[in-house]
C-alpha cells in the first residue's frame, strides 16, 4: 500500500500553513521562514519500516516507523516532543495522515 508514496516529493503550495504554525505557537519570524522553506520529502521503505525524510533550507528531519498505525516518539522540526501515528487516509490511500499528540 505504501508503494505509491515511495520516492521524492516536493510541495506545490503552503496554503494555510501560516495559520497551522500559528496554532502551534510558532512566532512570526519562524512562520515566515517556514512558509518559504518548501521541504523536499523522501519516503522510503526497508522491510516493514517506513522512513520519511524532510529536507529544507530551514531544517532537516527524519522519522521512521514500523507498520501503519504504530505509535512512536517524534521530535518535530520546531523541537516539540510528540507521540505520532502515521497512517494512510481512511482506506482511500490518497493521503498520508500524521496524528501528533503532546508527549
Amino acid at each position: 500500500m505504501w508503494e505509491q508514496f515511495l520516492g521524492t516529493w516536493k510541495p506545490v503550495s503552503t496554503k494555510n500553513f501560516d495559520d497551522y504554525l500559528k496554532e502551534l505557537g510558532a512566532d512570526f519570524a519562524t512562520r515566515k521562514m517556514a512558509s518559504v522553506a518548501m521541504p523536499k520529502e523522501i519516503i522510503s521503505r526497508n522491510g516493514d519500516v517506513i522512513t520519511i525524510k524532510r529536507d529544507s533550507s530551514l531544517r532537516n528531519t527524519e522519522i521512521s516507523f514500523k507498520g501503519e498505525g504504530a505509535k512512536f516518539d517524534e521530535t518535530t522540526a520546531d523541537d516539540r516532543k510528540v507521540k505520532s501515528i502515521v497512517a494512510l487516509d481512511d482506506g482511500t490511500f490518497d493521503d498520508i495522515v500524521t496524528i501528533q499528540q503532546g508527549a
